[in-house]
């Protein structure tokens, strides 16, 4: 794997009967529509710092020699499926779209990947009321709510029983539950408006002492996910868990601190200046953002704890495609797919892949060191426990 090491590193469970399918899905906010105008007219004034990235250099229809001498058989099995396919996913259109590019370049027998951008914790309620009405036309389902995947894949015939061939180059940590692979390793930032905030916090501690400085600056100018849904829950919890003493911090920063349920209204907020700054904003979408807004929007890698999301990866067990989407799945997590995983802003893992313009998780660990990386694993947390937790982070939060 591209990961350096986990020895040192942290790895805290961050699933089970906390915020999840237990719960209502949350729409997401219409206000994403907001941020491409505020950093379309950014761009235009200011220009984009966005890097060129080379060419992705595809092999096409040729698979790694370690593949199984039947593969051959999966892709006729596919091609008789009619090359279309379609992914429910949590990521927008710029970090799937070289994905998709690339998998078409692949296997040019493939026409049409529908791509359906739902909420973190939407599209697993999505499937199974469409199962549960008839059939879903899900293939591929990619989010990183880890409780919600805990909770959809511990029902019966959800995810499609598949092992990747990628899992010998990548190892056994690439699979996150059985049949569910890690698509991405995206670490969680601590955002900010340089106009508002002209020196970075270097962490949440850093973070605590420049709000507690001037409380009144920033009452209600600190963003953070909501922990009552599933993604802001892991990510959240696993601060803590990781870093015990991130409790202290919080302490001073959540009485300042408006929860929001999606990263696109964090940072469309962030842009206008209507939030000072965000901590625990995962860097997928942050990415373009920071590279489209001529230098007003910056994020930093907490030096006090970096909180690692995997984002997860299955096929449905009713996928109307599923040769195909296991086609898709192999590639996604190859060196082909992980080149173009970065390209798309998401932090891929596997080792080899780099280049001007390309996110990795190497990155993260170059900048803050692997024992400053908390790791969420995809592993229960007792309802009672995850209850208390939030009792806990929500009485912080209401001061």
């Amino acid at each position: 794997m591209a990961r350096s090491s986990h020895l040192g590193s942290r790895h805290v469970a961050a699933t089970g009967t906390a915020p999840g399918l237990a719960h209502p899905a949350r729409l997401r906010s219409a206000t994403a529509i907001g941020v491409v105008l505020a950093l379309g007219l950014l761009t235009a004034c200011g220009g984009s710092d966005k890097p060129a990235v080379a060419e992705n250099k595809i092999n096409a229809g040729k698979v790694p020699v370690y593949y199984p001498k039947d593969y051959n058989d999966l892709i006729a099995e596919a091609k008789k499926e009619g090359g279309k396919l379609t992914v429910y996913s949590n990521l927008g259109d710029e970090n799937m779209a070289p994905i998709v590019r690339d998998f078409k370049k692949k296997y040019d027998f493939i026409k049409t990947v529908s791509v359906n951008e739902l909420d973190s914790d939407e599209l697993f309620q999505k499937v199974l009321s469409e199962n549960a009405a008839g059939s879903s036309p899900a293939d591929v389902m990619i989010s990183s709510a880890a409780s919600a995947w805990a909770n959809f894949a511990q029902r019966k015939d959800t995810v499609l029983e598949y092992k990747t061939p990628e899992l010998s180059a990548l190892g056994d940590e690439a699979q996150l539950l059985p049949s569910v692979y890690s698509l991405s390793q995206d670490p969680m930032t601590i955002a900010y408006n340089t106009s508002l905030m002209e020196k970075p916090p270097t962490g949440m501690a850093d973070l605590a002492r420049i709000v507690s400085a001037d409380e009144g600056k920033f009452k209600n100018k600190v963003t953070v996910r909501d922990p009552e849904g599933s993604f802001g829950f892991s990510v959240t919890r696993a601060l803590t868990e990781g870093n015990p003493g991130a409790w202290d911090a919080l302490k001073t920063i959540l009485p300042l601190t408006r929860p929001e349920t999606s990263s696109g209204t964090q940072l469309e907020k962030i842009v206008s200046g209507e939030y000072t700054a965000g901590f625990l904003i995962s860097a997928s979408p942050a990415y373009p953002v920071v590279d489209d807004s001529a230098g007003l929007v910056k994020i930093v890698f907490p030096e006090d704890g970096t909180v690692v999301l995997p984002r997860g990866m299955g096929i449905s067990s009713e996928a109307p495609h599923p040769a195909t989407s296991k086609l898709f799945m192999d590639f996604a997590l190859s060196t082909e797919g992980q080149r173009a995983v970065a390209e798309g802003g998401l932090a891929s893992y596997r080792e080899g892949v780099k280049g001007r313009g390309l996110h990795t998780y190497q990155e993260v660990v170059d900048k803050v060191g692997e024992d400053k990386i908390i790791h969420v694993d995809y592993s229960a947390v007792a309802k009672n426990d995850a209850d208390a937790w939030l009792e806990r982070f929500n009485s912080l939060l209401k001061k």
